[in-house]
């Protein structure tokens, strides 16, 4: 027994952690290559290596991918310091290679010179598609910088190409993310370039990105959904997010035929930034002026959302609440109130529905097996977590008030 746990305990020092393994970057200098600062990694893997996110039979492994900034041309390396066949015959390691090779384009070089000379090419490419809108972000360090956001389609020469090595980003930092079929043309991208200067030449680097798929709406509308958007690490938290979110939406508003833009299973985070975005765009529209707020929702507000801006209903409700949440005293007990239930009618939707689930159950259900229904559906539980709902809810609104005053 004693040689068992003993075997057990060396094979455990052959399993890395692959979200370490992993280092990623995004190359502009041949310096950068070293440069462990410009290094990031993923924050899932679990993809390709398991709920455990772990590989087997290496020690000191190192998952190299990095990228050149604009291109997106791929360095891909495996490197480690001891394998676990040098100790044990009958042992067999991951296919850590293998896994990565399942998602990474073909086009790839394993060669870091070969690698840096592709840096010498960055200056020939140029974004995709159409330009929709420029803007610039303040840096401590370099000052104004420029970016550009461009809406492409798979009809771009080299963007089919271009976008399988971009995706390869997904696997990495959206836990359920998986390829789209590209070659379907009722897709669009939004993609967000930085622009930079090398060698008094002007580069472009890849930001991030957004891919809408365009739904029929009978009789002859559109319906936009949003299915994956991502900004790459090194440029999270600069604000891209937002600048994109409502690039897309004002170039979908500019469009007679689209019916509302809506997002496929929205993340926490997202449906955060998109109230951001929304609240942005409808603050200025006369129905959700700060004097009509305490009248509460009315039809004005969800026709003027959908005609001007293509908000559906619900999402224009969310814009109301937190717009009346800025145009509130919370200090008066009575409007504080007033505006506490008005949410919480709203967040008492589900609730509602449990209680007209619970009537019917009572006609159709065993004494017994009511009981344990109604264990679930309790009034002073409901009540609680209805509470907690509504304070997460303010907090959230807040954070976007807050955030919409730091812009002005």
């Amino acid at each position: 027994m004693a040689g068992v746990n003993t075997m057990e305990k060396k094979l455990a020092e052959y399993k890395c952690d692959t979200n370490e393994a992993i280092s990623l970057k995004l190359v502009r200098f041949p310096e950068d290559v070293d440069d462990e600062s410009t290094t990031f990694h993923p924050e899932y893997s679990h993809q390709l290596y398991g709920d455990d996110e772990v590989a087997f039979g290496y020690k000191g492994l190192q998952i190299q991918l990095f990228y050149t900034a604009g291109n997106l041309s791929t360095l891909f390396k495996v490197k480690y310091s001891s394998k676990v066949t040098e100790v044990f015959d009958c042992v067999e390691p991951d296919d850590v290679e293998g896994k990565i090779r399942e998602i990474v384009p073909a086009g790839f070089t394993c060669n870091t010179d070969d690698f840096i000379s592709l840096l010498e090419k960055e200056a020939n490419f140029k974004p995709f598609g159409t330009l929709l809108h420029t803007y610039t972000v303040h840096s401590e360090e370099a000052g104004e910088l420029t970016y550009q956001i461009h809406k492409a389609d798979i009809t771009c020469p080299g963007f089919q190409e271009y976008h399988e090595r971009l995706q390869t980003f997904l696997m990495w930092f959206i836990e359920t993310a998986s390829f789209i079929d590209a070659d379907d043309d009722r897709w669009d991208f939004f993609l967000v370039f930085e622009k930079y200067n090398k060698d008094g030449e002007t580069l472009y680097a890849t930001v991030g990105y957004m891919t809408v798929y365009n739904y029929y709406v009978y009789p002859d509308k559109t319906r936009p959904r949003v299915s994956q958007m991502l900004i790459l690490p090194p440029f999270q938290g600069e604000g891209h997010g937002a600048q994109l979110l409502e690039a897309v939406h004002r170039f979908y508003c500019s469009l007679p035929k689209v019916q509302d833009i809506t997002a496929e299973d929205p993340s926490e985070n997202y449906v955060k930034l998109r109230d951001y975005v929304l609240v942005k765009l409808c603050q200025g529209l006369p129905s959700f002026a700060a004097d009509k707020l305490h009248l509460g929702f009315s039809e004005d507000m969800v026709k003027e959302a959908q005609e001007t801006l293509k908000i559906n209903k619900k999402h224009a409700r969310r814009v109301y609440e937190i717009l009346r949440l800025r145009a509130t005293d919370m200090s008066d007990e009575d409007k504080a109130r007033e505006y506490r239930l008005e949410v919480k009618r709203r967040l008492f939707g589900p609730y509602r529905k449990n209680q007209r689930e619970l009537a019917k159950m009572r006609k159709c259900l065993r004494p017994e097996e009511l009981v344990s229904h109604m264990g679930q559906m309790d009034t002073q539980t409901q009540h609680e977590e209805l509470e907690k709902s509504y304070q997460v809810v303010v907090e959230d609104y807040r954070r976007i008030i807050e955030r919409i005053a730091s812009q002005a």
